[in-house]
């Protein structure tokens, strides 16, 4: 019997007992990697051509088709595609087999997170895949990932030293305020402190407050998935992500986020008064607007597995390296339950290696 197989198998066991075996997920993980595998390489072709929506087909299609194969119930939570209106996996999409028994899943992802960095050949773009498993066969997988309306959520992230002990990071906090803390948590001064921020025009008064404050800047173009992740990962060379960014991005980072027992603090940032009133009509409180989320709020539960995969050299992970007939990948996959991290290095023989798409049904060479 296949791997795919038992895990079908041992489903079916655990519906007649009315619960999920705890650890059932697990049997399932590599598949994950596989996908993000899989959207990297097929992404990569399309690296420094100028056609982003190309790309993001590519890993949208090779993730489809690789998830074809593979026993659980998904449901795409959180998609890609919405807010850059191009090809993507959306919201409402059902991935895996759907075979009965199979585990059930919320799934949000980036197929690229960084479309604008592939299409430019520039560094920073990775795929990633996060996921929570209900608990029990009944459970809503709706309920697991958060699915916030706004475009942009206003948000900063650190590691678990700063998370635990005295002193308390606030998004309202000033700045200088929140440096100092975690300055004093890292044991460091604040002129030895990284931040990671979004290359943007609207970060011009924080890039001014974080330099008067004298930390050191690090600007990203794109891919603050990665960038919000970084601060949490040993030997980074970042302290803390600050910024606003897209509200996807922030649900998949919380997901990694938690898997490293780091934090994130993220709140609903309307561009503009058409968008909060769009907001309010569309039934977001007033509350909801000033509520801050934390990793638990945006990525609930313990069985939360994030996978990811470089496409080119990020904060996080090195990109695709060719060599000769061989790609080498570089991923990285964490489960919140127990905070483990596996980084993966894959070598692809390119004379065997295939990649099978949704759109044909069929295994391709790449």
């Amino acid at each position: 019997m296949s791997r795919n197989g038992k895990t079908a198998a041992a489903a079916d066991q655990a519906v007649d007992r009315g619960v999920l075996p705890v650890d059932l997920e697990r049997l399932v993980g590599l598949e994950f990697i596989r996908a993000t595998e899989a959207a990297a390489l097929s992404a990569y072709k399309w690296m420094g051509k100028g056609d982003k929506e190309s790309a993001d087909y590519a890993a949208s299609d090779a993730i489809r088709g690789l998830f074809d194969t593979v026993n659980i119930s998904g449901l795409v939570t959180i998609g890609e595609g919405i807010k850059d209106n191009a090809p993507g996996i959306f919201k409402g999409e059902k991935l895996g087999t759907w075979a009965d028994g199979s585990i059930k899943m919320a799934i949000a992802l980036d197929p690229i997170d960084g479309t604008t960095i592939v299409s430019k050949g520039l560094a920073g773009a990775i795929s990633v895949i996060a996921a929570a498993a209900c608990e029990k066969p009944e459970d809503d997988p709706r309920e697991l990932l958060a699915d916030i309306p706004s475009f942009y959520m206003n948000k900063i992230s650190f590691g678990p030293r700063v998370k635990m002990g005295p002193g308390r990071i606030r998004l309202d906090n000033a700045v200088q305020d929140n440096l100092e803390i975690i300055a004093l948590k890292l044991g460091k001064r604040v002129q030895d402190l990284t931040v990671v921020i979004l290359d943007r025009s609207r970060h011009e008064r924080l890039v001014h407050d974080v330099r008067r404050a004298g930390a050191a800047i690090r600007l990203i173009s794109d891919g603050d998935i990665a960038g919000a992740i970084a601060p949490c990962l040993p030997g980074s060379g970042v302290d803390v992500y600050m910024g606003t960014g897209g509200s996807p991005e922030a649900v998949l980072a919380a997901a990694g986020i938690k898997c490293l027992g780091g934090e994130i603090l993220a709140q609903m940032w309307p561009r503009d008064d058409d968008e909060r009133e769009q907001l309010k009509s569309s039934g977001v409180a007033e509350a909801d607007l000033a509520k801050v989320y934390t990793a638990d709020d945006l990525a609930r539960g313990k069985r939360v597995l994030f996978a990811a995969t470089g496409i080119s050299d990020s904060t996080m992970l090195k990109g695709i390296r060719y060599e000769d007939t061989s790609a080498m990948t570089y991923s990285i996959f964490m489960r919140a339950k127990h905070q483990t991290i596996r980084y993966i290095k894959t070598v692809h023989n390119l004379d065997l290696k295939t990649v099978r798409l949704r759109s044909d049904a069929q295994d391709h060479a790449l």
